[in-house]
This record gives C-alpha cells, sequence and structure tokens, in this order.
C-alpha cells in the first residue's frame, strides 16, 4: 500500500503543478523581502563600519604612514629605522645610541640580528610611542628587554636600554 501512492500518475499531474505554482508566490514573497532586509543591514553596517575607520584615522594618522605602500617592506636596517622612527616621535638623533650585532643563521635557515639602542634623555610617552610605531611597522622586529634609569632631579626624564631581535 505505501509503495503504491508513488505509482499512482495523478500525483505527479497534481502535485508537481502546485508546487511549480507555489515556489514562485514563495519567492515573491518571503525570499526576496528577506534578502533586501540583509542588504540594507549589510549597507548600514558597512557605513558604519566607514565612520569607526574615519575617527580611528583621524586619532591616530601615522598608522597610515607606517603602512605605506612605497616605502614597502624592504630590507630591515636597524639603524635607518631608529632614527627614522625616533625623528617622528620627536627623539632627537643625538639621544639615540645604536649597537648592531651580526646577522646569525641559525639551523633552521632563519636569520636573526640583534641590536642595542639606548635613548637617552626620553619621557615614557614617547619611549611607549618609540616601540608602538616601530614594533608596528616591522612585524619581525621584537623588543626582547626594555631598562629604564631614571634622570636624578628631573621629572619624567629617562635613559632607556632597549635589545631588540629582527628575524628575516
Amino acid at each position: 500500500m505505501k509503495g503504491e501512492i508513488y505509482k499512482n500518475p495523478i500525483l505527479y499531474y497534481i502535485l508537481v503543478p502546485a508546487i511549480s505554482a507555489i515556489w514562485p508566490l514563495l519567492v515573491w514573497g518571503v525570499y526576496l523581502p528577506e534578502a533586501n532586509r540583509r542588504v540594507d543591514t549589510d549597507i548600514s553596517k558597512f557605513k558604519q563600519a566607514q565612520e569607526t575607520a574615519e575617527i580611528i584615522l583621524n586619532l591616530d594618522r601615522d598608522r597610515l604612514e607606517l603602512s605605506d605602500a612605497k616605502t614597502g617592506s624592504g630590507e630591515f636596517d636597524y639603524v635607518s629605522e631608529v632614527y627614522r622612527i625616533a625623528t617622528m616621535c620627536g627623539i632627537p638623533q643625538s639621544n639615540c645610541k645604536i649597537r648592531t650585532g651580526l646577522i646569525i643563521k641559525k639551523t633552521g635557515g632563519q636569520k636573526s640580528q640583534t641590536a642595542n639602542v639606548t635613548l637617552e634623555n626620553v619621557d615614557i610617552t614617547r619611549l611607549a610611542e618609540f616601540l608602538s610605531k616601530i614594533e608596528l611597522r616591522w612585524s619581525n622586529l621584537q623588543c626582547t628587554e626594555v631598562k629604564l634609569t631614571k634622570k636624578a632631579g628631573v621629572r619624567d626624564k629617562w635613559d632607556a636600554k632597549l635589545k631588540f631581535n629582527y628575524y628575516y
């Protein structure tokens, strides 16, 4: 009895045309309005994201300068990068001392280079800005150690000794 319903041709003559007629109605009445609502929601979220991005760029315009495609992520050089970022942060080059190590090739084939950077007479805000910008610009650069020495008799002036390691 159960298998006989599939053999009945009237089922196919009535059910298939009925489903074929209902399908466009479902698309027009249910699916299309829902798709329009989703598009409107996506457009409003996109506009909101654009506004948020503009606010972030207005607050921190240096992010564009650090990720500029024209400068590229070419060959890393401690001296030029430390001086460039220090100048951007308002730290004079005369207050920067850089001592780089040799480029060492490890057993896995990866190369690395260390450097000791001393920033003299720097306030905490400029030091934090320096570290943030240089590590943002070069993702393979890691500051492994920071040693701060307070300047006697001066408020918020420090000598900072930084140890960096760059992985090529």
